[in-house]
């Protein structure tokens, strides 16, 4: 059965990954070489190179010292882009990225026994799949909450230490008819079926481990609503372990910068929020007392009122303009900022047109910004000695 899927069709590739997943290196000979947009389209008789599908990316590595950058299928030939031609006929070497390999095994062997776990506890099919560079996703009809997330990644690794062989199965259209497996799609010709007995039982065309503890650990990093069942985002063996030293490393920086144990961050960052709204509190009522104070010294014959301040609150400055139109006679201007990173202003008045001082700010300043007569709001690059001088102008 497994020679029927290697060489399904008239001169298809012969397709050395189901012979060997492990294979590393393999000799072959170039069927033809087309130039491509971007490098060269080589299909050769027989290739250690998985395609893209099912939810992977296809293989990368080398032909001889040429990279092959991806893998396609198409009617049962198997193309490899490469950087570089190759003569049609010519005997080459082809070598794996084997470590890319691995570590994709390691992500799609986990993805069986986590949709195989979920479908088996909460009998949710697996409707998306997608294999990516750093995460993988799956898509399942159901959700789950924080608690059975747990569980079902304890049971995953928990397969996992119990280094369950995996098995390859190609079953015959009469089996068929009685073998209880997952599958997303109808299937045509041969079927083969990756088995993790008491885990998960699926139709799928990757490779993948032939034991569960080659793993080493499988890490849930978010579980998510999505399209009326959920999207559960994981990592795997190698990508498990970066995941966790980056993890790790963020961990350490923020317990020496608030000079707590790891085990306290938590607590610590709380506390730092719970002083810092104090803090908040305690400068916002300096602000008011601050823009109180400049309002009181405001006269009604003031041709024009202008403020700048650094880093105020954006409601408070608008309560100010709105109060200062109430006594000035004249356009009320607040700029917020100062004179490296620009400001955010806001302009104001019960007798003037504030629109077309706004549109002289934006021209002199490269600033934009706009609203109604009595008042409009935006931002531009300036020193607050040009703009004063715009004003008295």
């Amino acid at each position: 059965m497994e020679e029927k899927l290697m060489t399904d069709r008239k001169n298809a590739t012969e397709k050395l990954y189901y012979k060997d997943g492990y294979m590393k290196e393999f000799t072959a000979e170039v069927v033809s070489c087309e130039k491509e947009k971007k490098g060269y389209r080589v299909v050769l008789d027989r290739t250690a190179f998985f395609p893209e599908g099912g939810g992977q990316f296809g293989d990368i590595g080398w032909i001889d010292d040429v990279r092959v950058l991806d893998t396609q299928e198409k009617e049962g030939i198997i193309s490899h882009m490469t950087e570089a031609p190759f003569e049609v006929g010519a005997h080459v070497t082809g070598k794996l990225d084997f470590a890319e390999r691995f570590s994709r095994m390691q992500q799609h062997t986990g993805e069986h026994i986590l949709s195989g776990i979920v479908h088996r506890l909460h009998g949710y099919d697996n409707v998306g799949f997608h294999l990516g560079a750093e995460v993988t996703t799956l898509d399942f009809n159901g959700e789950l909450d924080e608690e059975q997330v747990r569980e079902v990644e304890v049971l995953a690794n928990q397969a996992v230490f119990d280094n369950i062989q995996v098995n390859i199965l190609y079953p015959s259209k009469e089996e068929l008819q009685t073998l209880e497996y997952r599958s997303k799609i109808e299937i045509e010709g041969q079927v083969r079926i990756v088995d993790i007995p008491g885990i998960d039982r699926c139709a799928c065309c990757a490779p993948h481990l032939s034991r569960t503890g080659e793993i080493g650990l499988i890490k849930i990093l978010a579980c998510d609503k999505h399209r009326g069942g959920c999207r559960m985002t994981m990592v795997s063996g190698m990508r498990a372990l970066e995941d966790y030293r980056l993890k790790q490393k963020s961990v350490t920086e923020v317990s020496v910068a608030l000079s707590a144990k790891p085990d306290k961050i938590g607590e610590a960052v709380v506390h730092q929020k719970e002083q810092m709204m104090k803090i908040r509190e305690h400068l916002n009522h300096l602000q008011e007392s601050y823009l109180k104070q400049r309002l009181d010294e405001i006269k009604a014959e003031d041709s024009y009122v202008c403020i700048f301040v650094e880093d105020f609150d954006n409601i408070a400055v608008r309560n100010f303009v709105n109060d200062a139109t109430e006594r000035c006679s004249g356009i009320c201007g607040a700029f917020v900022g100062n004179d490296a990173n620009g400001y955010r202003y806001i302009l104001g008045s019960k007798q003037k047109d504030v629109r077309e001082l706004s549109k002289k700010l934006n021209e002199a300043f490269s600033g934009k910004g706009g609203g109604k007569p009595e008042m409009v709001q935006g931002s531009l690059t300036g020193t607050q000695e040009e703009i004063l001088r715009m004003f008295e102008s």
